[in-house]
């Protein structure tokens, strides 16, 4: 499959089958390739917490609206960031580089974020996303389906997965074997795309 038949046939899928069980050699694989995903300055602060557990999973749907892909699909995805990222050593994320590359980037990662909760937030949701479409695409690649999902309760997801007090949640993401395709896909608004600027 080629990326754009993985893009045109990519879709949010609510029905899966509960009795799949993913081989480890596949969740290594969409892992490794998820992990490819761009990041501002390369600080890699998408966390993908892969949950299998089946109590935990009850536990989520219960805070996810009782949405049954959070159950059935093979592995649920919850998308988060740490917040910290940026004050990690610089060469954990730049010590592959040429020295002067390093003595460029490195002193420049934490003083852009110092100070900028906002911009902190926003980044961390920015790598998340992209992390997650990487996710959904290398999913589709393997012949799994997948559904990004807001559709839950945050702060009840963020105690059951004990997430620390540095990360956010993004969203989450369900993978599995459909058993049902996706409604007909809706029509792309025209307005989605803006030439140059908006208009005056």
């Amino acid at each position: 499959m080629n990326v754009t038949e993985a893009i045109e046939s990519r879709r949010s899928i609510k029905h899966y089958d509960p009795a799949h069980v993913m081989p480890e050699e596949d969740l290594a694989k969409l892992l490794e390739l998820s992990a490819l995903a761009p990041s501002s300055f390369n600080i890699q602060n998408y966390r993908f917490v892969v949950v299998r557990d089946a109590e935990l999973r009850k536990e989520i749907r219960a805070a996810a609206w009782d949405q049954a892909q959070v159950t059935d699909a093979s592995i649920l995805v919850v998308m988060c960031a740490d917040l910290t990222a940026h004050e990690a050593d610089p060469a954990r994320y730049w010590g592959h580089a040429p020295q002067e590359v390093q003595d460029i980037l490195g002193p420049m990662i934490r003083p852009f974020y110092e100070g900028k909760p906002e911009l902190i937030r926003d980044e961390a949701m920015r790598s998340t996303a992209l992390g997650g479409m990487t996710l959904m695409l290398a999913a589709k690649d393997l012949g799994y389906d997948s559904c990004p999902m807001i559709g839950f309760d945050p702060e009840v997801v963020s105690k059951l997965i004990n997430l620390p007090d540095d990360h956010a949640i993004s969203f989450m993401i369900a993978v599995g074997k459909a058993t049902k395709p996706a409604w007909p896909r809706g029509e792309r608004i025209a307005e989605a795309v803006v030439q140059d600027r908006f208009p005056g």
